[in-house]
């Protein structure tokens, strides 16, 4: 009788040796990171489920408004980590705004939650330095979401979409000719400033005047620094300056097909922000497409559509 007694006790243990790992509920809240280099960025902890760290778009974006219109429908079933990045947002400006230094900051407040595995979202620009985190810190990543997001800042052919999208916009047909970088930043830049002349400008990140509305109310409540921004941006504006972070600017759809999560991509099918065809460039070997109608800022426009589409992405993993 003893020996099967212990030989039931041994099953049981093994069979629980062999349960995947659960990740514990973490406690809602909020608080000021300090990093390794004394610079303090807000993070901010709600809802139940799996572990989502929500990346923002920008450059220089902060998680408020991700967060208060519309992302917040998610923690339903997730549970988001919010954080602004240094020079962004709420946060701290900083000396060091290296692809490197970033990834850290991410890896460091993950590290201090106790969490071994979470999902990453990004919005926008927050693509590029989602993909690398996935790539410099695989073990830590569980699955990739990607809204509305680009993975090769300023990319040539995303430029020219956008050049001969603000034409029509002014009731003009274009031939896009030009093919060096430089030369369509310029162009998009010019087609960028004739559209604020007849406040046509929002039209690429939205067909709805009064989203923008809704998005500068909250933004004037909400004073944020722009210091990442103007550090990584300022020598593509002005060509005396020197470049110091040229990592934000490559082409990061190259290193999607060694980035094996599961991977959700949601583009918008008028989204002219980051481009309409954007999402074929990138190559993930386990990758779902989910188009929906909209612009650049669906998780506000068009929310049911944005929160169901990532929860039917997380109910799949769970199966799997």
């Amino acid at each position: 009788m003893k020996k099967i007694v212990l030989f039931a006790c041994i099953t049981m243990m093994l069979c629980q040796a062999c349960k995947p790992k659960q990740e514990k509920q973490l406690e809602n809240k909020q608080f000021n990171f300090v990093t390794s280099d004394h610079v303090s960025l807000p993070v901010k902890v709600s809802g139940k489920g799996d572990v989502c760290m929500f990346v923002p778009g920008g450059p220089g974006g902060g998680y408020l408004s991700f967060e208060q219109l519309g992302g917040n429908k998610l923690e339903g079933f997730l549970t988001m980590i919010y954080m602004d990045q240094r020079g962004s947002g709420s946060a701290q400006n900083a000396r060091d705004y290296s692809m490197d230094r970033l990834l850290k900051d991410m890896d460091d407040v993950r590290a201090k939650l106790g969490v071994d595995k979470m999902y990453l979202m990004s919005h926008s620009f927050g693509g590029v330095i989602m993909v690398n985190y996935a790539k410099k810190y695989p073990q830590h990543v569980k699955g990739l979401i990607l809204v509305n997001s680009a993975l090769y800042f300023f990319s040539p052919d995303a430029l020219a979409e956008q050049i001969s999208y603000g034409y029509k916009l002014l009731g003009k047909d274009t031939v896009i000719k030009a093919k060096n970088p430089d030369s369509l930043f310029a162009g998009d830049m010019a087609v960028r400033a004739k559209l604020s002349k007849v406040h046509l400008g929002y039209k690429l990140l939205t067909d709805s005047i009064k989203t923008i509305g809704v998005f500068d109310k909250l933004d004037s409540l909400h004073p944020r620094t722009n210091d990442f921004a103007y550090k990584i941006l300022a020598p593509v504006l002005d060509k005396t300056k020197k470049m110091t972070y040229p990592e934000y600017f490559k082409d990061y759809n190259t290193i999607t097909p060694d980035i094996n999560v599961p991977v959700l991509v949601i583009t918008g099918t008028n989204d002219h922000a980051v481009g309409p065809n954007t999402y074929k460039l990138a190559k993930f070997p386990n990758q779902k497409v989910v188009k929906i109608d909209g612009g650049h800022l669906l998780y506000y426009e068009n929310n049911s559509a944005f929160v169901d589409a990532v929860k039917n992405f997380i109910k799949d993993q769970s199966v799997n």
